[in-house]
Formats: structure tokens, sequence, C-alpha cells
């Protein structure tokens, strides 16, 4: 199966929800051991002196007696930190923002060019996140800015939304993985103080987790986008509702309909919200 496979498969809910670690443990086979009759103890052997590696043409010789030249032991790097202050809480949008930026407390530190923190109206009703950046977001440090941002701009404004309007645009994580891969379970779990934190400045009316890793991070269950779409979760009091990424609808145009199915879905329900309140 090929790694495009298994990305469409993860999006439409049919791969598990994390990936293993590491492959299954071997089973050690048991020695066999001889008949009884063989158990005799072999005859003694003499023992064998060490063998010496004969000295190459023209190189000094050692005096004897001299302990060998200790040879230097190579030392992996350290694994990167935690995020510098990992408590986010009580922060303000400037301190988390330049907090995302330095952050290290995943291996998607090393190989970004920027971290991508999020766009929009900071005291927005509504909240989009998405899985994480691509490399156009990774070049300009905002999300949604390649093929499958346009797409989004254009499915906001199917329900008369628009970027910056109204709307606050974030990542489940906010770093670029490597190929644009799925986000990985501690990667998500590394990066989720920040969206908590991006959630509790923002105080939105409602949340659309735009695929499956979104929702994971959001929700901390498994998530089927087949099955979950139509439905209302909940993170805290405020409402989920979840729907296709972008980008993979992009790859299955079909689907598309059911995206704008979950965003007609998604303004009766804030509707309803703002006439409760």
């Amino acid at each position: 199966m090929t790694r495009r496979r298994d990305a469409i498969l993860r999006e439409i809910g049919l791969a598990p929800l994390w990936r293993l670690r590491g492959a299954a443990e071997e089973v050690e086979e048991p020695a066999v051991q001889p008949p009884a009759a063989t158990l005799e103890a072999p005859p003694p052997r003499a023992p064998e002196l060490p063998r010496t590696q004969a000295a190459p043409a023209g190189a000094p010789r050692r005096p004897v007696g001299t302990p060998p030249t200790p040879q230097p032991v190579l030392v992996a790097p350290p694994e990167p930190g935690p995020a510098p202050g990992a408590d986010v809480s009580g922060l303000g949008w400037d301190e988390l923002e330049a907090r995302i930026r330095g952050c290290e407390a995943c291996g998607l530190c090393r190989r970004r060019k920027q971290a991508v923190p999020g766009v929009g109206d900071r005291e927005a009703d509504w909240l989009f996140v998405g899985e994480g950046p691509g490399a156009e977001e990774d070049e300009r440090g905002e999300p949604f800015v390649g093929q499958a941002g346009r797409l989004l701009d254009a499915m906001l404004a199917t329900i008369g939304l628009q970027r910056g309007h109204d709307v606050y645009i974030a990542n489940a994580v906010k770093c670029r993985p490597p190929n644009n891969r799925t986000p990985e379970a501690d990667e998500l779990a590394a990066c989720f103080p920040y969206l908590r934190r991006q959630i509790e400045l923002i105080k939105p009316r409602l949340i659309v987790a735009l695929g499956r890793p979104a929702a994971q991070a959001l929700l901390n269950q498994e998530v089927k986008i087949s099955a979950a779409r139509g439905r209302t979760f909940r993170y805290g009091d405020i409402p989920v509702v979840v729907t296709y990424h972008p980008a993979y609808l992009l790859r299955n145009q079909p689907d598309k309909a059911k995206a704008w199915e979950d965003l007609c879905f998604a303004r009766k329900t804030m509707r309803a919200l703002r006439d409760e309140a």
C-alpha cells in the first residue's frame, strides 16, 4: 500500500487512529535441547591467546606495556527539550505567538522554516481548525494560503463568511510535518496547549474541525469523518462540527458536496446559538 493511499484512508476514517509504535514484537522460540544421551561435556580446550593486528608498514611501534590510545566516542545529539515555559496559561496573544514561534517541544521544529500560529479575528464567533501547515504556509507563516487555502476561502464564501471577518483559522500543529504527512499522536499532544490557549482567548461560539487530526485533538477520541458528519460534539461548552479537510477534498472531488452539507449544518448551528444568546 502506497503512502498516498495510506493518507487517503486516514482522511476517510478507514485506518487506525494512531500509528503503532514499532513493529510487532517477535516471539523468541525456545532453544531445542539435544537428547539426553548427547549431553556430555566436550573435552577441555586450551585457551586461545588474543590475536594482535599487525601495524601498517612504516607506522611507529607502541612499546610493550603501553596502553592503546583511547578512541573518541560518538555521542548522539540530545532530543529537543520542552517548549520554553510549557505552561502557556495566562499568556496574551503576543506572548503566546512568540512562544509558538520559538517552540521546540517536538521533532517538527527541526525542519520547519517558521511556525504558523494562526490568523484572523481574535474575537471571532467562528474558529476553523485544520491539521498542520503545508509548504506554502511554512514559507509565509500563515495557515491555509496554498491551494487548500483557496478552496477553504471559497467554502467560507458559500456560507457568507470571509477570512479575517468574524473568523479565526488555526491548526492542530503549528509546524509543518515532513512531506505534509499526518501529524503523529505525540506531535498533536505537544502542540495542543497552544490551541487550547487560543480557544480560551478567542472564546468562539462554534468550532469547525477540518479533518480527522483536528477532530481528534479537540475531542480526544477516535473520530471517523463519515460517521461524525451532521452531528454536534463539544469542546468544553463550545459546540464542534466535523467535516473534511480542504486538502482531502482536492483529491476527492465528489466529497465536496458532503462538505457543503456540513457547512450548511454549521451555519444552522451558529444561527441557533445566536438565537439562544
